[in-house]
């Protein structure tokens, strides 16, 4: 018995020298000193045995088991060692290697050129107010002298969301829903989406931007409408743009008129970007008509003023000398990395 457990301890160490692996430490572990293992089938036969051979036996069967137990654990340090090592060669960092570039992002045109005309009319004295998307066919249309079934609303078919309420299709409920709070003077510029169910092509989207303006005061005329804009357009393109005001017809404002700016293509001599006009309309204004200041609670008798609108992407193309506003929307980082 005596040779067996001599023999259990040499096999024993043996063996941990060529392990490389814990579960195979444990596999030994088990095999030898488990409760079925090697050594434990040794000390149930120790009964058999004599008096005097018992406590021999006993005591170099608890030596044999020492030296294996100190041997595992010192195996099982070694293992951890080895495995920790390893894991730090892999996450060493090598300092003198070059970082990689990390691409900074930038802001999206539109944002840019929003906050160019929002400093420009900041300059002239002018706040930012905001709406709700969502609004109130009153505050869309028939606030605005536009009643129902009136055929103005063709060209601002929208998307309803019931008889009474829709996604907007301008800003100019923002104007509105300012005049009636508050009295004038009164000098705003009212950014946000718009919605209109046009089709998507070069020019038209169901989704847009404007910018709409609004100033009342007293004794409030269509030069100071003029000088504002021109102010505005010279600028946001430079002094040397030239603008021009025709008359048009919108029922929120009387008299009314579209500003066009020289194509910057030709110099007003006609091209494609201009489609052979010189001259490229940038925005709709005019003087805020009697009865939509009626409508929210001011005197036409004592006040006027005069609002206008300019379409986001329209300036933004302008600007850029770009002919298709989806780009805007695409996500093209190309593209939008190049302005």
């Amino acid at each position: 018995m005596k040779a067996q457990l001599e023999q259990i301890r040499a096999n024993a160490l043996e063996k941990l020298q060529a392990l490389n692996a814990e579960q195979e430490l444990e596999e030994l572990r088990v095999r030898v000193l488990g409760k079925k293992g090697e050594l434990t089938g040794i000390l149930k036969q120790l009964g058999s045995l004599s008096k005097e051979e018992r406590p021999v036996v006993g005591q170099l069967a608890n030596e044999v088991r020492a030296a294996v137990e100190a041997a595992i654990e010192e195996k099982r340090a070694a293992l951890k060692a080895a495995a920790q090592e390893l894991r730090l060669q892999k996450e060493t960092i090598d300092v003198t290697m070059p970082g990689q570039l990390q691409e900074i992002g930038k802001i999206h045109p539109l944002t840019r050129v929003l906050e160019e005309v929002k400093e420009i009319f900041f300059g002239m004295g002018f706040s930012t107010v905001e709406g709700p998307e969502v609004e109130y066919d009153y505050y869309n249309f028939e606030a605005l002298n536009i009643p129902k079934n009136h055929p103005a609303r063709d060209t601002q078919d929208t998307f309803y969301i019931n008889d009474n309420i829709l996604l907007r299709s301008q800003t100019s409920p923002v104007q509105v829903r300012t005049m009636e709070q508050q009295k004038p003077p009164i000098r705003i510029i009212a950014p946000g989406r718009v919605y209109r169910s046009d089709e998507v092509d070069a020019t038209h989207s169901p989704l847009f931007h404007q910018i709409e303006g609004l100033l009342v005061d007293k004794g409030v005329t269509m030069g100071d409408l003029k000088g504002t804009l021109e102010v505005f357009a010279k600028r946001l393109y430079g002094d040397e743009v030239q603008v021009r005001f025709r008359p048009h017809h919108f029922n929120f404002t009387e008299p009314s008129a579209e500003m066009d700016i020289m194509c910057f293509g030709c110099g007003g001599k006609g091209c494609r970007m201009c489609k052979g006009e010189g001259w490229i309309e940038i925005l709709g204004c005019g003087m805020v008509h009697p009865n939509v200041l009626r409508n929210c609670g001011i005197d036409p008798e004592e006040y006027s003023g005069f609002a206008f609108g300019i379409g986001l992407e329209r300036i933004a193309m302008r600007k850029y000398n770009i002919n298709d506003m989806r780009l805007f929307f695409e996500n093209d980082l190309k593209f939008l990395q190049s302005l």
